[in-house]
């Protein structure tokens, strides 16, 4: 359970650090179920609904960068997600009725680990309101040297950024982002931050010869509806679950309007759709 402190820091700031959330016995068990998962898996030769692999790299490489649903598709994973031990801090912080969103696991392999650019999570996903958080589980030691998270504390309840070029969503900010005010969050393996949707946040390329695993899950209060966007929507949702309290009668609206996405390519990544945006600017 999180304390009266860390709530207030997840209120003030937009995130708050647990560390030692997990043992190093539990990260050693967690990185043993990730090599058997990525072994045999080739940038050529790989199951792309369970995993992504990082691009720059021959056709026999084996770097992965990214897991998908983890939760949903691995018994410890999964059960560490609907785990006391987790779904105590995520009450504390957003109340009893909880539903898991999503689950993901990003690789950031040594000196190839892809950046993941500025944005805040909710712009990908909107729902009714702004009850939402990730939870991020470091799986390795993680500083600035192999691409730990970077977050703009304090802008959770201001407006969303814009990400539209041209009326197209591009995954990432659009706008001039402050980058000094941004801080760095580094941390232990085992170590947990909590961070609201609306918290800006990037991390930079891994250039280090050490990797930095993540573990990531996404949970709502089950009154926080998604937006419908088609078939993001009904991809998304297709792992959602409750996983604490109950499914109330009625959605909750705490805003009056929010932007939602449309898209110009498809993509099967928030990674993939920042590269495509990039791409698209290199060529004007």
């Amino acid at each position: 359970m999180l304390d009266r402190i860390k709530v207030e820091e997840f209120e003030k700031n937009g995130f708050t650090i647990q560390n030692e959330l997990i043992s190093n016995d539990e990260v050693s068990e967690f990185l043993a179920d990730v090599e058997s998962i990525c072994a045999g898996n080739t940038l050529a030769q790989h199951d792309k609904t369970r995993l992504e692999m990082e691009p720059n790299q021959p056709p026999d490489g084996t770097r992965v960068r990214r897991l998908y649903e983890p939760c949903t598709h691995y018994p410890r994973f999964r059960a560490f997600a609907e785990s006391t031990k987790l779904l105590d801090c995520i009450e504390a912080l957003l109340g009893p009725n909880l539903m898991l969103h999503y689950s993901k696991l990003n690789m950031k392999p040594p000196a190839i680990g892809s950046v993941v650019e500025w944005h805040q999570d909710l712009a990908c996903y909107p729902l009714t309101n702004r009850d939402s958080l990730a939870v991020l589980v470091y799986l390795d030691d993680a500083d600035i040297g192999n691409g730990c998270l970077k977050v703009i504390p304090g802008m959770q309840n201001g407006p969303l950024m814009n990400y539209t070029t041209g009326g197209f969503f591009q995954g990432r900010i659009t706008e001039p982002v402050d980058e000094s005010l941004a801080v760095p969050v580094e941390g232990k393996a085992g170590t947990a931050i909590f961070m609201h949707c609306m918290t800006p946040h990037t991390s930079a390329p891994n250039k280090s010869d050490r990797p930095r695993r993540t573990l990531i899950l996404s949970y709502r209060t089950a009154d926080a509806v998604p937006l419908y966007m088609r078939e993001t929507t009904v991809g998304i949702e297709a792992n959602a679950r409750l996983v604490r309290g109950q499914v109330p009668s009625r959605a909750r609206f705490t805003m009056t309007e929010f932007p939602i996405p449309h898209y110009r390519w498809k993509f099967a990544s928030l990674y993939e759709l920042q590269e495509l945006s990039r791409a698209s600017d290199q060529k004007k």
